[in-house]
């Protein structure tokens, strides 16, 4: 009955997709709903968005293991993003009416940089996007009590995905974020309050993470800890900032208004909200010691699925997983569509330039299939991988090689096209290098890539001006003949 539920669920889902598909005229309906969404849809869709798999089920078996200090990098991280991209990235980018993220970075630095960019950027939403078709699998196999395998789960949540993110784009990705936000929202919130009367009351649950030091924050004081944890910090912090999904949220807003607020307003809902899961963890361990126990040992990503399935009636399990299926689907939606977006903007135009606006809407589409079929066959190999790993892990690439050229291109006007070109080849070769060596053990990869990043960034930019300083040959003083 609850696997018929869900089903039923995913085809309304399906069919509000394919409604508001009708909008959908041209690449910027598709890419960035024609910049129509208005604030209240700029924050849902942001929050809908960051809100997936990996909070409901990869965030609380992180809590559970390390307490607030294990989830450094999501929620706290991730949703910081949110705000500095509100703050300092929002307006800029907003003003200057381009379609794609790459496309800042051939307008600044030319189109070396959009490729290079444009690869980079496609390339982190590999892990992203398997998390939420892995996490889409183990929801049909837990439901389905083993008969539907997780591969086979990850083959129908994506097609299910897919049945209208390649027919309506932003707009429908938009409009479903919008309902399956509400449902989340409203779903966990009254399984959070039905988990803590179980456990005796939130005070109890609260009480007893005290007592298991889960509150703990900051790392032990001293200067490995501290650099690691500080890594872990901006991986998500900054490297997610240089992300198509991002900005499409940015450009689709109605005005500058919407789009500088909607991701503030986001990324605060979210920090806050993510503490709900975190909760129903610690429920758990109160109302079900024993199998949370075993669980921890086996896959802690069950605790949540288990506790509800065994614990709780069969109204709250509706709830659970139609909120679960709303957070995995609406980030799967956008992380589905923005590497495509990318992919034929700026790679695909550079063999096909004078394309009808008709014919690179097709190529669109037909890149979210193809891309979508890449990401089932990356997520099928990587199964058994933690689905918080694999987010936390996808954002080190843009962190190291498209963060820097993007915050130095807006906030310092000396930065020129080899400084970006030295900051791109410098912090993924050191990144790289760091995590095939002993090193990485000793110092963060993605902290020494940044760095070596920022210092590409600013060696390439002043070392050929100054260069051309010295060899200017000094003119001899004129004398005065008298």
């Amino acid at each position: 009955m609850l696997l018929t539920l869900v089903i039923v669920y995913l085809l309304v889902t399906i069919a509000i997709g394919l409604y508001a598909a009708k909008r959908v005229k041209n690449t910027t309906d598709f890419a960035i709903a024609g910049r129509h969404l208005p604030l209240y849809m700029i924050v849902t869709t942001t929050f809908a968005t960051w809100f997936g798999s990996e909070t409901v089920l990869g965030i609380p078996a992180k809590f559970i293991e390390g307490g607030l200090n294990g989830v450094i990098e999501d929620p706290f991280g991730a949703g910081t993003c949110l705000i500095l991209v509100g703050l300092f990235f929002a307006g800029k980018l907003y003003r200057m009416t381009l379609l794609t993220i790459s496309d800042y970075y051939r307008e600044r630095f030319g189109r070396t940089i959009e490729i290079a960019c444009s690869l980079i950027i496609m390339l982190s939403y590999l892990g992203w996007v398997s998390a939420q078709v892995t996490a889409l699998g183990l929801v049909f196999n837990v439901l389905s009590g083993g008969a539907i395998s997780v591969p086979m789960g990850m083959v129908i949540g994506v097609v299910s995905i897919l049945a209208y993110t390649l027919f309506g784009g932003m707009w429908s990705v938009a409009v479903t974020d919008f309902i399956q936000m509400i449902i989340l929202v409203l779903g966990l919130a009254v399984i959070a309050v039905f988990a803590g009367n179980m456990a005796g009351g939130a005070d109890r649950v609260v009480a007893f993470a005290v007592s298991k030091d889960l509150f703990k924050f900051w790392p032990e004081p001293n200067l490995k800890d501290m650099v690691f944890f500080f890594a872990a910090a901006i991986t998500m912090m900054l490297g997610s900032i240089p992300q198509q999904d991002v900005f499409q949220r940015v450009m689709s807003a109605n005005s500058v208004k919407s789009a500088t607020r909607g991701p503030v307003i986001g990324g605060v809902a979210y920090i806050l909200f993510a503490f709900v899961p975190m909760f129903l963890v610690a429920s758990a361990l109160l109302i079900m010691p024993e199998e949370t126990a075993t669980l921890l040992k086996d896959d802690p990503q069950k605790v949540l699925p288990t506790l509800v399935l065994e614990k709780m009636p069969f109204v709250m399990q509706v709830l659970f997983f139609g909120a679960l299926l709303s957070a995995i689907k609406s980030t799967a939606s956008a992380t589905l569509l923005a590497p495509s977006v990318t992919f034929t903007e700026n790679i695909w135009r550079q063999f096909r330039p004078a394309g009808s606006d008709k014919a690179n809407l097709m190529t669109m589409r037909i890149t979210v299939l193809l891309f979508s079929a890449a990401v089932l066959t990356y997520a099928i190999r990587m199964q058994g991988t933690p689905i918080y790993e694999l987010v936390s892990g996808a954002y080190q690439v843009p962190l190291v090689g498209a963060f820097v050229p993007l915050v130095c291109g807006l906030y310092w006007q000396r930065a020129t096209t080899q400084g970006a070109v030295a900051a791109v080849v410098l912090g993924i070769g050191i990144w790289l290098l760091f995590l095939a060596m002993p090193w990485g053990k000793e110092f963060p990869a993605q902290l020494a890539g940044l760095l070596a990043s920022f210092g590409g960034m600013v060696a390439g930019s002043l070392a050929p001006q100054w260069v051309s300083n010295t060899r200017t040959p000094h003119r001899p003083l004129a004398v005065d003949p008298a």
